[in-house]
């Protein structure tokens, strides 16, 4: 099954990219796969006991759906320059549907990853939007004068226009069209003066490329008064906090045998709190020594107990917030839920796709189906549902494809 859209984690050396992404299975050195939580189907329908996932897990109605991370690697200033891996880093991000920015704000690296102190960290977040925007609007301001003339003499439209511009990096037409829509421009695109088009990049930027501010070593000293001033400065939306390097840790732990933890929980058992809760053999885990115990102990204090979790799966939940997207549920039975006759298998939502805010029945048959030709759909209860009709959650987000002419 499909794992798109993707998700890119940009950030300096030094910030805990790298360590995020690891916190995840990963794929090979640049790319890995997380698990988007989301509500799953079965839960509506009373049958969470039944459920079992092809792929990811689903634990009392709650699914966790894999979708791939890339590594967007060469952020420095002067990337949309070309410095560092600047070219390698811009071509890179291209490709994400959402960014991940992995803040370090602990204050202890500079802009170029090297060791300091004081650091001022929502820094970071303005020259990372600053490069892309650079980038973009270096490119289109290069040939702005053949883009007007070639504008007005095929009478195309804006949005045509602007989408042979901005296709190369990912762009689609509704993109560009809701950036347009957003700023409601009166005048003709020939006429836009810089200051417009300044406007319209920063608005195709935020559009193109909506990003969650993964703000990262929260358990250093000096990183409530950083998180602090960027809470001011960026939508309450976008941040979310977190502790990478812990996540990694417990996720160590937990397949070493030491600990009972499920990635995101706030929460982790230890052999001596199973006993405690009554378990004498302590669940099976692993005796741990005092150092590993003061450590966890510590992790707890420090992190699990004062923000709630680690953060690392809440930002992929953020991440999928702020695109939008919807879990569909394909079944080949839509009486059963499940993948045969009402005679075979009792397993049901065997599969789930992530589809994009605003797609339709037919997006999401050609994501499950490919070209394979289509008769007809149907919806939950088996009732047809037209190709055209919009997926959203409740609402044609359980269906079966019915192939033929």
């Amino acid at each position: 099954m499909p794992r798109d859209p993707l998700i890119g984690l940009v950030g300096k050396p030094s910030s805990g990219k790298s360590t995020t992404l690891n916190s995840f299975t990963t794929i090979d050195p640049q790319r890995a796969v997380g698990y988007l939580q989301v509500d799953c189907a079965c839960a509506r329908h009373g049958l969470t006991e039944r459920c079992r996932p092809n792929y990811g897990s689903c634990v009392n109605g709650k699914r966790s759906v894999p979708i791939e991370l890339l590594d967007v690697a060469g952020l420095v200033p002067g990337a949309h320059e070309g410095k560092g891996l600047g070219n390698k880093f811009l071509d890179d991000l291209r490709h994400a549907d959402a960014l991940i920015h992995v803040v370090d704000v602990s204050g202890t690296t500079d802009a170029e990853g090297k060791a300091t102190r004081g650091y001022d960290p929502s820094v970071d977040i303005q020259w990372l939007r600053g490069e892309i925007v650079r980038w973009i609007q270096g490119n289109l301001m290069e040939k702005w004068g053949s883009i007007k003339r070639r504008h007005v003499a095929v009478k195309s439209t804006a949005v045509e226009t602007l989408q042979n511009q901005f296709s190369g990096y990912g762009s689609t037409s509704s993109i560009v069209a809701r950036c347009l829509d957003k700023m409601q421009l009166k005048q003709p695109l020939e006429e836009w003066s810089d200051e417009t088009i300044s406007k319209v990049v920063n608005a195709f930027t935020d559009e193109k490329f909506p990003t969650v501010l993964a703000l990262n070593k929260i358990d250093h000293p000096d990183a409530d008064r950083n998180i602090a001033k960027i809470a001011k400065q960026q939508p309450a939306e976008s941040l979310v906090l977190c502790s990478a390097i812990s996540e990694v840790f417990l996720r160590r732990l937990a397949k070493q045998g030491y600990i009972k933890y499920t990635p995101g929980a706030e929460y982790l058992d230890t052999r001596e709190d199973l006993i405690e809760q009554g378990d004498p053999d302590g669940g099976g885990l692993k005796e741990m020594d005092d150092k590993l115990k003061q450590r966890i102990e510590n992790l707890k204090d420090m992190v699990l107990y004062r923000f709630g979790s680690t953060g690392v799966v809440q930002v992929l939940t953020r991440a999928g917030a702020l695109l939008g997207l919807v879990p569909v549920f394909p079944v080949k039975n839509i009486h059963t839920y499940g993948f045969g006759t009402a005679g075979g298998s009792t397993a049901v939502f065997r599969d789930c796709v992530l589809v994009k805010k605003g797609s339709t029945v037919a997006d999401v048959a050609k994501k499950v189906m490919g070209d394979a030709p289509i008769a007809f759909v149907e919806g939950d209860g088996g009732r047809r549902v037209a190709e055209d009709h919009v997926v959203s959650v409740g609402k044609n987000d359980i269906l079966s494809f019915h192939v033929g002419r």
